[in-house]
């Protein structure tokens, strides 16, 4: 049942909180709640999980207006990429924005967010282990992105957001984004996933984003 996957994994994370970090460390659980129906997320609402998860816009258009409606104080993140030509929708649905990874972009999203009057706390994209077919700023770029994002273009930058490449231990990129976040002084770090988020809670996450572990198998 996804309601004792979902209180297995927050045990997992209260281990690894206080095991590493004994002074205490919130990490917030998102769960993933992609390719997935209503009728499998409002199980997971109803045990009382606030933040969730969607890669793509217009999948999340789909389900979660009416979600939110029924659940407020749901807050929605968007952690796939972002095409310019869905800033404005993302704006009107989003409560936090993880995947900041060009100019172009962050310009685009406080355009809308001013139009709107909806100025959401937003994540920049590093491409921690320097993949080509992956989205993310550079790491030798990221503190010059980050000071355009948040002194020249005005966005609220919370942290940095990665996705360490597969089939490597993910400990070494987690704690190259912990000391990229310390250089940048940027306290939030989205980061781990199902296969490895109590490595990153070890790491110093502050976000994990956990799918197949709450929900089962995708669709």
């Amino acid at each position: 049942m996804a309601n004792d996957r979902l209180d297995a994994v927050k045990a997992q994370i209260a281990k690894a909180a206080k095991r590493y970090h004994p002074e205490g460390r919130a990490v917030t659980l998102i769960a993933v709640s992609k390719t997935f129906e209503p009728v499998d997320i409002e199980p997971v609402l109803e045990a009382g999980q606030i933040d969730f998860g969607e890669n793509r816009v217009q999948e999340a258009k789909g389900k979660w207006p009416a979600l939110k409606e029924k659940y407020p104080g749901t807050v929605l993140h968007l952690i796939g990429p972002l095409q310019t030509n869905k800033v404005k929708d993302a704006v009107a649905l989003f409560d936090v924005i993880h995947s900041v990874d060009r100019e172009k972009l962050a310009r685009a999203l406080k355009k809308e967010m001013d139009a709107q009057n909806r100025h959401l706390p937003v994540f920049i994209q590093v491409n921690i282990g320097a993949e080509e077919q992956k989205a993310g700023i550079p790491v030798d770029d990221t503190p010059a992105f980050v000071r355009l994002c948040r002194d020249e273009i005005g966005l609220d930058v919370k942290g940095l957001m990665c996705i360490p490449p597969a089939g490597e231990p993910a400990g070494t990129y987690f704690a190259l984004l912990r000391q990229l976040g310390e250089q940048v002084g940027l306290g939030g770090l989205s980061m781990g996933m199902s296969a490895d988020f109590p490595k990153a809670v070890e790491m110093g996450a502050t976000h994990v984003r956990v799918g197949s572990a709450i929900f089962g198998s995708r669709h």
